[in-house]
């Protein structure tokens, strides 16, 4: 049946054109060229391997109404086709584009000059009617576009498209290349899935159940859309509706809103005059720019290996995670209740301007308008690059990476994970508020040597630590802090009062305001 319409069409043989695969070895040479392809997935290349090495001799002729025409002349019946015929309509149809081969006769194309060799004038000759597959047309495209234009080059750097293009223009681009080039016209060939409705049905217009691209981006913006097509498995086919993306959209929120976070609390902060020196940069803020090192490294791999779910993933496992979950909660307290020059505070501006700079970049190929509209708010930012495009991407920076470092972290959130549970047991017994107890350590807790109680405090979200030696096993004792609870910082400590100024505040909030009038 015919294909388009689906009427019954009767099947019969005709005289055709075909290129011979085994021809002086080109099958051979064709699957060599494969295995000198990057394929993603991996196991793709079996696809195209199967279909290189089975595959009949290709009939390069089609039996169309117009199309790019097979460059042969017949006289008397028998086909001319020299180097110097293809030179001749090769020249015309660079001057005037293929349809030469229709409004120009064999003598035109030909010329006058003409020697036919098989005798007769090239008035006599005849065109051949048939076209060249479409195949054949789009496989020259490694040569036809790669090679006149100045910024481009042979091979591509990546083919892109679905499984069935191993048997179409993965296929017919690597006949053309290795036959013209002697190489394949791709370093790297990446196939993708379908797209299927919610319940997995293939989509189609006659079906109704379509999203059209542009439906997407005029709800919710094209950065949704690329959210999507960067959260998925594209090698797999894949489903879309109304409710994955609302999910999508929740998840874009969780990318956003912590670089909304971040670049609020850079507000104050000028990097050219205001940055902390690496070696003076405080043991959480030390930790937060090891991840992001590990962050880059694990994106980096992930985007070279076409993977953009498992990039996304990384990223936001490290924005639940390290940053959500732990860091920016940590470091809220040095934010709004330090001094504004504090060395504490400034440490953590630094880090969190190097945060924000670097997860600009590392999101700009998926969520480009975002990353865009965040690196012109980056202070300082496009004055160095206009445009997060034309920032480098960011690389894992040696002066931040400590294994050592990473590991006294993991024993100490094993600490700090202790601590939680016990906050909660606590919690169901009467507790009211974690930021107003008391946590005393009894016990070694080595992993929480480095730091001073001050700093426990602030990391386990209390507001006063203590620890008691004792030779027994650890434990963790939780209770109500001493003092009173500050109106500004809303910790509770006992020297609120102290200051002859600033009666109804601690200390340390008294000299911070000190600080701001100044």
């Amino acid at each position: 049946h015919c294909w388009r319409y689906h009427n019954p069409v009767i099947t019969r043989a005709t005289v055709q054109w075909f290129m011979n695969i085994d021809h002086d070895g080109f099958r051979e040479k064709a699957l060599a060229e494969i295995g000198a392809v990057s394929w993603f997935p991996p196991e793709s290349v079996n696809r195209i391997s199967a279909m290189v090495a089975g595959r009949p001799d290709w009939c390069v002729s089609r039996q169309r109404a117009w199309g790019v025409g097979i460059p042969v002349f017949y006289y008397k019946g028998q086909a001319v086709l020299t180097p110097e015929s293809v030179q001749k309509v090769y020249e015309m149809t660079l001057a005037e584009g293929s349809d030469v081969w229709y409004e120009r006769s064999p003598r035109e194309i030909l010329g006058d000059d003409w020697v036919c060799p098989l005798g007769g004038s090239a008035e006599e000759y005849e065109k051949e009617t048939d076209v060249l597959d479409v195949w054949f047309d789009s496989g020259s495209t490694c040569r036809a576009v790669l090679e006149t234009r100045p910024e481009l080059q042979f091979p591509a750097d990546v083919y892109l498209e679905g499984s069935d293009q191993h048997r179409g223009w993965f296929n017919s681009s690597l006949m053309i290349g290795t036959a013209t080039k002697d190489a394949a016209p791709y370093k790297a060939v990446i196939t993708n899935g379908w797209t299927l409705d919610e319940k997995g049905k293939p989509m189609h217009k006659t079906s109704g159940n379509a999203v059209a691209p542009s439906s997407v981006i005029d709800l919710y913006g094209a950065d949704v859309l690329r959210l999507w097509v960067a959260s998925i498995n594209y090698f797999e086919d894949v489903r879309l509706g109304q409710k994955i993306l609302d999910q999508v959209v929740v998840n874009y929120r969780n990318l956003r809103n912590p670089l909304k976070f971040l670049l609020g609390s850079l507000f104050d902060f000028d990097p050219a005059t205001d940055s902390t020196p690496v070696d003076e940069l405080t043991a959480v803020d030390r930790w937060a720019l090891d991840r992001l090192q590990r962050l880059v490294g694990e994106v980096t791999a992930a985007y070279e290996a076409y993977e953009f779910h498992r990039a996304l993933r990384a990223i936001n496992d490290y924005c639940a995670g390290d940053l959500s979950a732990f860091y920016l909660n940590v470091i809220k307290d040095r934010l709004y209740a330090d001094a504004p020059n504090s060395p504490e505070r400034r440490s953590t501006q630094t880090a969190l301007y190097e945060i924000a700079s670097v997860m600009c970049r590392l999101l700009a190929p998926i969520l480009s308008h975002t990353a865009e509209e965040a690196w012109q708010l980056l202070p300082g930012a496009k004055e160095q690059y206009p445009s997060v495009e034309l920032a480098p991407f960011p690389v894992p920076d040696e002066a931040f990476l400590n294994d050592d470092l990473a590991a006294s972290w993991g024993s100490f959130f094993a600490v700090r994970d202790r601590v939680n549970k016990a906050l909660e047991d606590a919690k169901n017994k009467g507790l009211k508020k974690s930021l107003e107890t008391r946590v005393t350590l009894v016990g070694d807790f080595a992993a929480t040597n480095r730091f001073t109680n001050e700093d426990l405090a602030m990391l386990f979200g209390v507001s006063e630590v203590s620890r008691e030696a004792d030779t027994g096993a650890e434990r963790i004792e939780v209770g109500g802090a001493v003092g009173s609870k500050c109106p500004r910082c809303w910790l509770v400590k006992r020297d609120i009062g102290r200051d002859p100024l600033f009666r109804d505040i601690c200390e340390r909030c008294a000299g911070a305001i000190r600080a701001i009038g100044e």
